[in-house]
């Protein structure tokens, strides 16, 4: 059963049941058409043009892709038909998309069971079938595709390989073709319709998904240039009709019409796409937006900034979020970040636009895998978000803060104005006054007003460059003013009351220094008096001679009788210091007091002679001063 090397080794086999399993990677039928669009856009193949129609082959509805692109030989359609084979490589800064080598198999196989493939080169022309009917049918337990190619004689007749007779039969016996030359046919419709270089490649898929109801999951019919995703079909809505409106309004066009969401498939547009005859308009996404703003990341994990664009979207409001490219191409659309997950009417209308080349896909290319970088990436998309829709409310009260009107409601058209050439496929700009909606539906460069880009040997004008600076945040630069000047207030008070604690601090020293001299003083007044141990040695105070320490006032006559009750004065060595209470010997003149300091009179000479009390002065002439001499002294400073 199992296949084997030459050294007898077995090799692993895919059963024709992967074929399935593999599709359903792919939840959205978009993502599966787009797999097909990326192998018409890469580098290896370059087309031009795509076009994409329904088509009915012997009454069945079946979709068609066809590129003018390089074709396929014998060997890279075999690739193509298999799993893993995957040779692209950049061509003069085009990224190829496609890494896996599985996109074809994985989005042919989402929209229906069988697929047949024509292509044409200039060697020869190939046809090729994968079909999980036929592989049902001949009860294959391997993954078989039928390859065969037509060479040209001189007579403009085909001819077909010995070794290719078997595959031609079983395509003939398991497609919609029944003969040699209906196969021919559909390889001549490449030639015909895609003039240029008359190469290209053209996908039949038939036996189309259905419904439970038994319809297609395409609807053909509401718009004959468009194909669409019905209602019950659409993942973010049920059956029931109040759903309609919310269909038109709050999701995405993209989401459920073929031509919406090829306008925005790829960052910047390099090949037209035709959608059921009719071409898509081809949009340059950063160039879509009003009040576009550039500003950049810089994470830890790259050693450069990412560029933002931020803008409003021109067409709906209700339709915002961040747009997440890959190599050009769109992974995740109107992904919102940040203010606008929240309840409010934070970031409505803004669109951010960012190529996250560093990021790594998953193999359906419809998100990215969620590790640390990915999860960085969105937080600081949020914060960046949220700046610019602060930023542009600022900038709109400036110019007039008397109006109430939210800033996307008054978005009537782009910052610029971009139209694609149809014959060179290059982007020109033109001037602003120039409504893009009045343009003809097929544009070439020779239209261009501007001179300079008249030709389409003219190379594209360009853009800006990633390393100019981040837009000004002037709300920004306001609040941190404002918070500058609040912190220069906080800080002048803050240093008013640590000079207001310092004056409290040196007072209440100063009351401290003042409440100890006032104890010493108390302590001085309450030691004994050598007139009072005098008095309680009954001991008469006769010769007593008492030397004056102060000067006396000069205004006034010598007292005939002084006596000092200060510890200043000096005692009588002949005299012991007695407990008890303080006197003062008084005449009739009044002796005025004297300055104490510290509780004792210091020493002057003023009078040469010490003064004698005179006999006169008896212990009956004493008198009691201490309430005078307590009221004397001052409690409290």
């Amino acid at each position: 059963m199992a296949s084997q090397s030459d050294r007898g080794v077995p090799l692993s086999t895919l059963s024709p049941k992967y074929l399935h399993s593999n599709s359903t990677s792919h939840t959205w039928p978009f993502s599966a058409i787009a797999e097909l669009v990326d192998n018409a856009y890469d580098p290896d193949v370059k087309a031009k043009q795509l076009w994409i129609d329904m088509t009915e082959i012997k009454g069945e509805k079946c979709l068609s892709f066809m590129d003018n692109g390089s074709g396929l030989n014998y060997e890279t359609m075999q690739k193509m038909l298999s799993f893993g084979y995957s040779e692209k490589k950049a061509v003069n800064k085009h990224q190829p998309i496609g890494i896996y080598g599985n996109g074809f198999k994985s989005g042919s196989m989402r929209l229906g069971k069988d697929a047949i493939v024509f292509s044409k080169s200039k060697s020869m022309s190939c046809v090729g079938m994968l079909s999980q009917t036929y592989l049902v049918e001949i009860g294959a337990d391997k993954i078989i595709v039928p390859i065969v190619c037509f060479e040209e004689g001189k007579s403009d007749k085909f001819s077909v390989r010995e070794e290719h007779k078997a595959s031609l039969q079983d395509i003939l016996s398991y497609s919609p073709f029944e003969t040699q030359e209906e196969l021919l046919a559909e390889v001549d419709a490449i030639s015909s319709v895609c003039s240029r270089g008359k190469t290209g490649t053209r996908i039949i898929i038939w036996n189309l998904r259905r419904t439970s109801t038994g319809a297609t999951e395409f609807d053909f019919e509401t718009d004959p240039y468009d194909i669409r995703i019905p209602l019950e079909v659409c993942e973010e809505l049920n059956d029931s009709s109040p759903h309609a409106k919310k269909a038109t309004s709050d999701i995405p066009e993209s989401k459920y019409s073929l031509r919406a969401y090829c306008t925005i498939l790829y960052l910047k547009p390099l090949m037209q796409v035709v959608v059921r005859g009719q071409k898509v308009t081809s949009v340059f996404m950063a160039k879509t937006l009003a009040w576009t703003e550039k500003d950049h990341y810089k994470p830890t994990f790259l050693d450069k900034r990412i560029p933002i664009t931020f803008g409003y979207n021109t067409k709906s409001k209700d339709q915002y979020g961040i747009m997440m490219y890959h190599k050009n191409r769109l992974i995740k659309a109107y992904e919102r970040v940040g203010c606008q997950l929240k309840a409010n009417n934070k970031g409505v209308g803004v669109i951010g636009i960012i190529e996250c080349d560093f990021l790594e896909p998953t193999h359906n290319k419809q998100s990215f895998i969620e590790n640390d970088m990915y999860r960085k990436i969105m937080h600081n998309l949020g914060i960046k978000l949220e700046e610019y829709w602060n930023e542009i409310r600022y900038r709109k009260s400036k110019e007039n803060p008397s109006s109430t009107v939210p800033v996307e409601d008054t978005i009537t058209r782009p910052d610029q104005t971009w139209v694609h050439c149809d014959d060179c496929m290059k982007w020109r700009k033109l001037p602003d006054e120039i409504n893009v909606k009045r343009l003809p539906k097929k544009w070439f460069c020779s239209m261009n007003p501007d001179p300079q880009f008249r030709s389409c040997l003219v190379d594209e004008e360009a853009e800006d460059s990633d390393n100019e600076p981040s837009y000004i945040k002037t709300y920004k630069q306001e609040k941190e003013e404002k918070k500058k000047q609040e912190n220069k207030i906080q800080q002048d008070k803050q240093d008013l009351r640590h000079l207001e604690k310092q004056e409290l601090n040196a007072m209440d020293r100063e009351m401290k220094t003042l409440e100890q001299q006032h104890k010493r003083i108390l302590r001085q007044l309450n030691q004994k008096s050598p007139f009072s141990e005098m008095i309680q040695m009954n001991q008469p105070l006769q010769e007593v001679a008492v030397t004056a320490e102060s000067p006396l006032p000069s205004s006034s006559s010598q007292a005939a009788c002084s006596t000092s009750t200060t510890p200043g004065l000096p005692s009588s060595p002949s005299v012991k210091p007695q407990r008890g209470k303080r006197t003062q010997l008084v005449n009739s003149q009044n002796t005025p007091k004297r300055l104490r300091t510290s509780g004792f009179q210091e020493r002057t000479s003023l009078s040469p002679n010490p003064v004698t009390m005179p006999m006169e002065c008896s212990y009956n002439a004493a008198v009691d001063i201490t309430s005078e001499e307590t009221a004397a002294v001052p409690q409290h400073y």
